[in-house]
């Protein structure tokens, strides 16, 4: 410590300094001193853009939910939110890619449900699902439908149950890929209706429905973004929708679980995360902005054309939610000897 050392009112120090070699450390101490104010406030969040990593290509059902979502809560929030594709490796490229961002709240992940199922079908992943992110809110629920060509002769879950039992592995049903949710909903048909009908994947909902259409392949599980517009134009058959209770969007349509497989039903689901140790405070200003959003005309013009049920939960009931979805279907990966190619 230098002694004898008066800061002056214009903060610098001066007089009582005895011997001039002495003079640079007290220059030193009055910028030790004038370092010991008051820290800056950080500023409030959000301050910058912020983005949401969509594990898609531009234009499919969750792209079209990101959009939705950060049109919303850049209201509330009062910056642009951004959204930014990074489709690839059944989710994993884009996932990662927020595992790894900052846990500052300026990158978000728009997860489905192959943040539930991925676990199962890889040895490892480059991230851990759980570990490695924090949940912001589980903002909506789906569920697929099942669509067959309209020359079809199979009218109905029945229809279906008894042609697939008649013929094993011989009728087919398109995915978009193993794993992913027309997949599963599928082979999970497969195991509760005690039948065997053959996955054909494609890569994609568009080219599966076009040999849907076709007559190359028999029968899809596939989302009701993909199949609606379709089936209101008479092109596609539907036969059931996959939810555990009937749907808002097509009434008329029975649950598979009604139509003959019972306690049978195929969820798909849209959640926001943010990288593991972002502050719970920006945590819980993103699950704010999330709970009015789904109440807004957007997201009630998705939940009515879509089918979609919104929710808006809090972080910990997605965390629930998704870690009852990833038992689930591990099960049916495994007894199904499912494998990512």
């Amino acid at each position: 410590m230098v002694s004898g050392g008066i800061i002056n009112d214009d903060g610098v120090c001066g007089k009582g300094l005895a011997v001039q070699r002495w003079r640079g450390l007290a220059i030193l101490a009055c910028a030790v001193v004038a370092g010991l104010g008051p820290t800056p406030a950080r500023a409030e969040y959000p301050d910058k853009i912020i983005k949401i990593v969509v594990p898609f290509a531009a234009g499919g059902g969750t792209d079209i939910m990101a959009r939705t979502t950060a049109q919303e809560i850049q209201t509330d929030l009062g910056k642009p939110v951004i959204i930014e594709n990074k489709p690839g490796a059944g989710t994993i490229i884009g996932t990662q890619t927020v595992a790894t961002s900052e846990p500052d709240g300026y990158s978000l992940l728009m997860a489905t449900f192959a943040h539930a199922v991925n676990p199962s079908l890889y040895k490892k992943l480059p991230f851990d699902p759980h570990k490695d992110f924090a949940a912001v809110s589980l903002i909506a629920r789906s569920f697929n439908i099942v669509v067959v060509n309209p020359a079809s002769k199979i009218n109905s879950i029945a229809d279906l149950i008894a042609e697939a039992k008649a013929n094993p592995g011989k009728l087919n049903f398109g995915t978009f890929g193993t794993g992913t949710s027309a997949h599963l909903a599928g082979e999970l048909f497969n195991a509760m209706a005690k039948v065997k009908m053959t996955a054909v994947p494609y890569k994609g909902a568009a080219p599966a429905i076009s040999d849907l259409l076709g007559g190359q392949i028999d029968v899809m599980f596939t989302t009701v973004a993909s199949a609606a517009s379709l089936v209101a134009a008479g092109q596609l058959r539907a036969l059931a929708v996959t939810s555990a209770e009937r749907s808002a969007a097509f009434p008329q349509l029975p649950t598979v679980a009604e139509a003959g497989v019972p306690g049978y039903a195929a969820e798909s689901w849209y959640g926001l995360y943010a990288p593991a140790k972002t502050p719970v405070p920006v945590i819980a200003r993103l699950n704010q902005a999330i709970a009015k959003a789904v109440q807004s005309g957007a997201f009630k013009k998705l939940e009515a054309n879509e089918g979609l049920i919104m929710v808006g939960s809090a972080p910990e009931d997605l965390d629930r939610y998704v870690s009852g979805e990833e038992e689930r279907w591990r099960k049916l990966v495994k007894d199904a000897n499912i494998e990512v190619q």
